[in-house]
């Protein structure tokens, strides 16, 4: 028997490569299925079964082309209601896997159709649990994505999950391995352990939402206390996950399509694309296509194209580095974004070869920028998330998250010069790039972020109530 954990740091998502006796079943398999097939050929094996645990919000799954490449059955949990052909299990429905057996146990409450895997070993021992977004390590998956298809309220779905945990899962032994779907910097919880796999012993008393002596009523409070808005993409990568989408080969080859300068600019023109830039961060504030976007392919780059572009069907062209392309193209892809147009051959080189007007940012150190503070009192915008700017922030800054920063516009000068941040670089040029293509362009970056700001001594505050924030 063998299982591996296939983790998408950028996704903060786990997929399972499950192994016995020559038969092979994945569970939650990301958008490109290759590397799955590619391994069940080289141990001679036969993918067998795919596995959801539920319709997923924050990634697009590859169960549709796995089972077309390989023939596989695609298995949901009870009431799931796909417009594809797949096996809807029964609650306790089993299923055999070479010397091995996998439960398909009902846990709703995350989503209506939630389902746990339990895998016994071949002597019928429980083993391990693929829990999905069900259970986390230190958290639960939030009761408030589903509400519309299920027809109840997040509380309700809340006191739902309880149930599924206490009924299904707690009772399970201390040694069993909990496999959860994602891990720390998801945005299906909100409180997950940076681990990725863990006993479910120490989940009992390690995780808030499974203690003992926890009532319902408290459960419902604590697990449904300081949720965020979800990301506007979520839905409509639930949509794609039951309904169905384009082959992933189409995707790239469409994408994959290299411009000249001279076509770039009039592709953008004539469709209204996206002209996202996929570089380093360094490299953008140096020089870029006018209004374009930055979210560099090197940070958490699938999230936050979901959260900021949000619709999937908008057109995007690409400024990518050298051989990247088509991992661009393939990541924007796991959250659902197939309508890459193509890509500026040569990159940003090119566009400036040829005589194409191109825009900067202005961007200095944390000690240049002391240097001003100590001068004038100035405006600093800090686009961390509010739990960060809670936590410690430069004095007399304000906080307007990058993930809501188009609900801040009207809070930035019109015409005074201002300064803007993050914790490290990353998302402070995401945030001038956005307020740049909406017009605004009398700002300053802080290259190196809250962490430089705390090496050059600059005066921060500890602590701020959250009731003050806006």
């Amino acid at each position: 028997m063998t299982i591996e954990q296939i983790y998408t740091g950028c996704l903060a998502q786990g997929a399972y490569y499950i192994e016995s006796n020559g038969e092979v079943a994945i569970i939650d398999p990301l958008r490109e299925v290759k590397p799955y097939i590619e391994k069940a050929n080289e141990n001679n094996a036969k993918i067998k079964y795919i596995f959801e645990t539920h319709f997923h919000a924050d990634f697009v799954s590859g169960h549709l082309t796995l089972a077309k490449e390989t023939g596989a059955e695609i298995i949901y949990g009870p009431l799931a209601n796909p417009s594809f052909e797949a096996t809807i299990a029964k609650d306790n429905q089993e299923f055999q896997l070479g010397d091995i057996t996998i439960l398909a146990l009902h846990t709703p409450g995350h989503t209506i159709e939630s389902t746990t895997y339990l895998l016994r070993d071949p002597n019928g021992k429980d083993h391990a649990i693929f829990s999905g977004d069900t259970l986390f390590l230190g958290d639960v998956g939030r009761p408030d994505l589903a509400q519309k298809a299920a027809n109840m309220t997040q509380e309700q779905l809340a006191e739902t999950l309880y149930d599924s945990l206490r009924n299904k899962i707690m009772p399970l032994a201390d040694d069993v391995i909990v496999y959860p779907a994602h891990g720390a910097g998801s945005a299906c919880g909100k409180n997950m352990m940076k681990e990725t796999v863990d006993t479910l012993g120490n989940q009992k008393k390690m995780n808030y939402a499974l203690r003992a002596d926890m009532t319902k009523v408290e459960f419902v409070k604590e697990v449904t206390e300081g949720l965020l808005p979800p990301p506007l993409y979520f839905p409509l990568n639930v949509k794609m996950n039951k309904e169905g989408y384009k082959d992933i080969d189409e995707v790239i080859e469409q994408g994959a399509r290299p411009l000249s300068a001279s076509a770039f600019e009039a592709l953008a023109n004539e469709t209204g694309a996206v002209v996202l830039d996929v570089r380093h961060q360094n490299e953008y504030v140096q020089g870029h296509v006018p209004r374009s976007i930055f979210i560099g392919i090197d940070g958490g780059f699938a999230p936050w194209v979901g959260a900021l572009i949000a619709d999937v069907q908008q057109p995007i062209l690409l400024v990518a580095p050298e051989g990247r392309v088509e991992e661009t193209i393939t990541r924007l892809s796991r959250v659902g974004f197939d309508n890459t147009l193509g890509y500026l051959e040569g990159g940003f080189e090119a566009w400036k070869k040829a005589n194409k007007e191109f825009d900067t940012v202005t961007s200095i150190s944390a000690s240049v920028f002391k240097e001003k503070l100590d001068k004038d009192e100035i405006p600093v915008f800090d686009v961390r998330k509010e739990s960060e700017f809670v936590a410690e922030h430069v004095d007399k800054a304000k906080n307007s998250p990058l993930d809501y920063l188009n609900d801040y516009l009207q809070d930035f000068p019109e015409k005074e010069t201002f300064f803007i941040h993050c914790a490290g670089g990353y998302r402070s040029v995401i945030a001038a790039s956005i307020l740049k293509s909406r017009g605004i362009h009398n700002l300053v970056d802080i290259a190196g972020g809250f962490k430089d700001i705390k090496n050059a001594g600059i005066a921060t505050t500890d602590y701020v109530c959250p009731t003050t924030l806006k």
